[in-house]
């Protein structure tokens, strides 16, 4: 399909930027500030883990200690006026599954992995007050909101999610709730840098099924989802993947704001691809 021109990043009233929250650094859309949600991507700062957990490690599944985890739990969901009775976690598969939460699910995982919601890659609700969470090291966290519906979207997607579109699978669910993709606001938040991105041939082909080759390359204008790398393998952007995904499931582009915040490479967000095992940051979210 023809896209629209690719919006270009951040003038200065949009730009994410980190904000002192709770006493944590957290990042934040000040696109999203008015419009009923409550949004904020934490960072690798603030907890009380150690090693290469260290410090708010929000992991209960990567060998930390539970006691750690649940204690940066409580402070990280502080950051939105929240506890960890108050949020839903999963347990993200890489996949396109969408779980709808309502007031059932509080709780669900906060304090014991077994009782998160399972094989679930996205978390949408219309229930104010429920904090939805997804956690990451590396891939993309989104945050899907229609303002006027009241239905929100917290997303987790890596390269087999992106390439599933789980994203759309995200928006789809939301207009089953009431919403409309035209009145949706995302914000993209940090992942891996496109140039620390590598993958193989399997994957490049993939993308392109699933994008078209024009499109993973970027003849139409747009950042391209795929370009080559010097080792002969290819770079995968998951910005641009799933900016071309929202657009192409309906969201305006000027509507989506990206925070170009690399995970890794000497920052505050954890990186899988700098260190095993390493501890988890996570996008809450929640209607207020």
């Amino acid at each position: 399909m023809s896209l629209p021109t690719m919006p270009t990043p951040g003038a200065a009233a949009t730009t994410p930027r980190v904000v002192r929250r709770g006493g944590l650094d957290v990042l934040t859309w000040p696109s999203l500030t008015g419009l009923g949600v409550d949004a904020v991507v934490t960072t690798r700062n603030g907890g009380v883990s150690r090693g290469p957990y260290a410090s708010l490690n929000l992991g209960l599944h990567v060998g930390d200690d539970p006691e750690a985890v649940v204690e940066n739990r409580t402070r990280a969901l502080a950051a939105v006026d929240a506890r960890p009775e108050d949020a839903v976690f999963c347990v993200q598969s890489h996949g396109r599954a969408v779980h709808v939460a309502t007031d059932a699910d509080r709780g669900r995982g906060a304090r014991d992995q077994a009782d998160a919601v399972p094989e679930t890659d996205a978390l949408v609700t219309a229930t104010p007050g429920l904090v939805l969470v997804v956690m990451v090291a590396d891939c993309v966290p989104i945050v899907l909101l229609d303002p006027e519906a009241g239905v929100l979207a917290a997303v987790h997607a890596g390269w087999r999610g992106t390439l599933a579109r789980v994203t759309a699978a995200a928006v789809e669910t939301m207009t089953g709730l009431g919403a409309r993709p035209d009145r949706i606001v995302a914000g993209v938040g940090p992942a891996v840098a496109p140039s620390r991105y590598e993958v193989g041939p399997e994957v490049a082909e993939a993308a392109r099924t699933c994008f078209g080759a024009d499109q993973a390359a970027a003849t139409d204008g747009w950042a391209p989802v795929l370009r080559p790398s010097p080792s002969g393998r290819w770079l995968f952007d998951l910005w641009a993947a799933n900016t071309r995904v929202l657009v192409e499931s309906g969201v305006p582009a000027d509507s989506i704001v990206v925070a170009r915040t690399p995970t890794g490479e000497g920052g505050p967000f954890f990186s899988d691809r700098d260190a095993r095992p390493c501890g988890r940051f996570a996008l809450l979210a929640r209607l207020t």
